[in-house]
C-alpha cells in the first residue's frame, strides 16, 4: 500500500491585517524531504501550522495523511508526565501492530484456507505487514533507545517528569519521540535548535532514512544541505514562493547563477538605453530645422534636403520609439548585497568602553592578551589580533566565547595583561541587543547613529537588514531578531577597526547569512566572529581559536 503524500493547494492565511501567505501551493511525495526557507515572517511556521492542521486556511485546502507529525514547540503532555509516557505514546503504533498481526496470525492458524475468510484474513495480514515494516515495528524499542542516545537524553531515568526537564531536554524528547514514531509525514520546525554538533549530525541521518514526507523550515544551512531534496523560498516574490531542487548547496548555485543573469541582462539593457539616449540625441540635432548647413552640404543641398530630413527624422523616431519602450520595460538593478564599507584605521575616532590600556600591542597590532583569566568564565594564555585579521571563536556553551569578545571590546576587566592600541574604534554585536532611545523609529536610530552623511552615503534600505515597513517603528517594538539586524546595519554601515560579532547569523534568513559570510571577506579592519553555525564554520578558512571548559584553548 503505498504511502500518501502531503499536498497543499492555494493556501492563504492573513494574520491581523497583514497577509502571510497569499496562495501557496506545495505538493511533497513519500520520499521528499523539503525545506522551507526565507526571512522571519515570511510565513514558515504558519505554513506549517496549516499542513499539520492546527491552523486552518482561509481559503485554500490540505490534504495530508493521516499519520502525521508535528514538532511543537511544547509537547502534548503535562509537566507530572514522564519520559516513560512520551516514549510510550511513540510505540503506541509500532506495537499496536505487532499486537495486530499477532492476532491474525492466530486467526489465520484457525481459519481453513477454503474459507471466504481466510482470503479476508490474509490480505488485512499482508497490509498490516506492510505498516509494520515500514514503522520498522520490531526494531521500535531498540530504535527509541537509541535515538534517546543521540540526542543526549540516554543517561537520564524514564521516571523523571517533564517538569523536571529543561526547557532544550523536553525540545530534544519531543523530536526523539517523532523520530522513533516514524509517521508518515514529519513537520519540523527549526529541528536543530539547541542542538549540539553530534546531536545535529544525528538527527540529519535519522531524517534521511525516514521513508515518508518530511517538510521542514529551518535557518540551519548545515541541516538544509544535509537533508533536504528541494527548498521552497517563501520570501516575496512576483510569482510566489519559488521552489529550488536539490540541497542548500544547489540552491546557493542556482541563486548565483540567477544573480549573474540579472547582473548581465541589467548591464547589457543599460548600455543599450546609452547607446540609443546618444542616438536619438545626436540624430535629433542633425535634424534640427534651424541648423546651419555645412560647407560640404551646401552642393546639393535643396535637392537632397527633403530626402534627407526624412530618413533622419525615421531614425529620430525609431530610436526614441525603442528608447521608450526599453525604459517602460527594463530590468530592475539588482539589490547590492550585503557588504562593510570599509573605513580606515585613522579614520574614525575612538569608541572605546572601558578603561584604556597602559601599553600597546607590539608589531601593529589592535589587541593582545596574556594571561588573561575571568574567574569562572575565560582563562585565555595568548592572544593577537591585528588589522586585517579574519578570527573564527569556536566552542560548546558556556566555554566563555561570549566572554572573550566583551573583554576584547573593553567591556569587561580581567586578570592579567590587556594591550589595546590607543584610538581604536571597536564595535560589538551582541546577542542581546537594546537601545538607548527605544522610542525613536529604526530610522531615527540609524540616521542619529551615524550622523546625516553616513546615513546618507550608505542608507539603511540598501542593506536588506530590515523590511520598509519596520523602518518607523520605535526600536523598542522591534523583535529581538529585528534589534540585532539594526545593530548590525550599523556595524556594517560604518565598520570599527576591530569588529566583534557575536553569533552574527542568528536571526538572519539563509540568504543574508550567505551574504553576511561573504561580507566578512579580506579588508582593512580586523573582524572577531564568535559562532555556534556549522556552516559559516565549515568554510571559514582563516584563523581560529576553540575554547574549552572555563575557556581555555581547546585544540583548533
Amino acid at each position: 500500500m503505498p504511502r500518501p503524500a502531503l499536498l497543499a493547494h492555494d493556501l492563504v492565511r492573513t494574520l491581523g491585517t497583514r497577509r502571510v501567505l497569499d496562495g501557496v501551493s506545495l505538493t511533497a511525495a513519500p520520499g521528499h524531504r523539503v525545506g522551507l526557507i526565507g526571512e522571519n515572517g515570511a510565513g514558515k511556521s504558519t505554513l506549517l501550522r496549516l499542513l499539520a492542521g492546527v491552523d486552518e486556511p482561509d481559503a485554500g485546502q490540505v490534504t495530508r495523511p493521516h499519520d502525521l507529525g508535528f514538532l511543537h514547540q511544547e509537547m502534548p503532555f503535562g509537566g507530572e508526565a514522564t519520559i516513560a509516557r512520551v516514549l510510550d505514546d511513540a510505540l503506541r503504533e509500532a506495537r499496536a501492530d505487532l499486537a495486530e498481526l499477532d492476532r491474525l496470525t492466530r486467526l489465520l492458524a484457525d481459519t481453513p484456507e477454503d474459507r471466504p475468510a481466510h482470503a479476508e484474513l490474509l490480505e488485512a495480514y499482508g497490509q498490516r505487514l506492510e505498516r509494520a515494516q515500514e514503522r520498522e515495528a520490531w526494531d521500535a524499542d531498540r530504535r527509541a533507545a537509541l535515538v534517546l542516545d543521540g540526542l543526549g537524553l540516554g543517561g537520564l531515568a524514564h521516571d523523571r517528569t517533564l517538569g523536571s526537564l529543561s526547557g532544550g531536554q523536553r525540545g530534544r524528547l519531543a523530536l526523539a519521540a517523532l523520530l522513533v514514531r516514524r509517521p508518515a509525514a514529519l513537520l519540523l520546525d527549526e529541528p536543530t535548535n539547541h542542538l549540539d554538533d553530534d546531536a545535529a549530525a544525528f538527527v540529519e541521518e535519522q531524517i534521511r532514512e525516514l521513508p515518508g514526507v518530511v517538510v521542514a523550515a529551518s535557518h540551519d544551512r548545515a541541516f538544509l544541505d544535509a537533508v533536504c531534496t528541494e527548498l521552497i523560498d517563501l520570501d516575496p516574490a512576483v510569482d510566489g514562493p519559488v521552489r529550488f531542487g536539490g540541497n542548500y548547496s544547489a540552491y546557493q548555485a542556482q541563486k548565483r547563477a540567477e544573480r549573474e543573469r540579472w547582473e548581465r541582462r541589467y548591464a547589457e539593457e543599460q548600455e543599450e538605453l546609452a547607446a540609443l539616449r546618444r542616438s536619438a540625441g545626436v540624430t535629433a540635432h542633425r535634424v534640427a530645422p534651424d541648423r546651419g548647413r555645412r560647407d560640404n552640404e551646401k552642393m546639393g543641398y535643396g535637392h537632397r534636403a527633403g530626402r534627407v530630413q526624412q530618413q533622419i527624422s525615421r531614425r529620430v523616431r525609431n530610436a526614441t520609439r525603442r528608447l521608450d519602450e526599453l525604459e517602460r520595460a527594463q530590468v530592475g538593478e539588482p539589490p547590492r548585497p550585503l557588504r562593510l564599507h570599509a573605513t580606515a584605521l585613522t579614520a574614525e575616532p575612538a569608541r572605546e568602553t572601558g578603561p584604556a590600556p597602559a601599553h600597546e600591542p607590539v608589531d601593529g597590532g589592535l589587541v593582545a592578551l596574556r594571561d588573561v583569566r575571568v574567574p569562572g568564565r575565560l582563562t585565555l594564555a595568548h592572544l593577537d589580533v591585528g588589522p586585517g585579521d579574519r578570527l573564527l571563536v569556536t566552542g560548546d556553551n558556556g566555554a566563555g566565547k561570549s566572554t572573550l569578545l566583551s573583554l576584547l571590546a573593553g567591556r569587561l576587566r580581567a586578570e592579567g595583561e590587556v594591550r589595546r592600541r590607543p584610538g581604536i574604534s571597536v564595535g560589538l554585536l551582541t546577542q542581546d541587543t537594546a537601545f538607548e532611545r527605544p522610542e525613536r523609529t529604526a530610522r531615527d536610530t540609524y540616521t542619529q547613529v551615524l550622523g546625516a552623511q553616513r546615513s546618507e552615503a550608505v542608507p539603511l534600505s540598501t542593506l536588506g537588514l530590515l523590511h520598509a515597513a519596520d523602518f518607523d517603528k520605535p526600536v523598542g517594538r522591534l523583535s529581538v531578531g529585528q534589534r540585532r539586524r539594526l545593530a548590525l546595519a550599523l556595524l556594517v554601515a560604518r565598520p570599527p577597526h576591530l569588529l566583534l560579532l557575536d553569533e552574527p547569523t542568528n536571526h538572519l534568513s539563509p540568504r543574508l547569512c550567505d551574504e553576511l559570510e561573504d561580507a566578512l571577506g579580506p579588508g582593512p579592519g580586523a573582524i572577531v566572529v564568535a559562532s555556534h553555525d556549522r556552516w559559516l564554520r565549515r568554510r571559514w578558512s582563516d584563523r581560529r581559536v576553540r575554547l574549552g571548559l572555563a575557556g581555555a584553548p581547546a585544540g583548533d
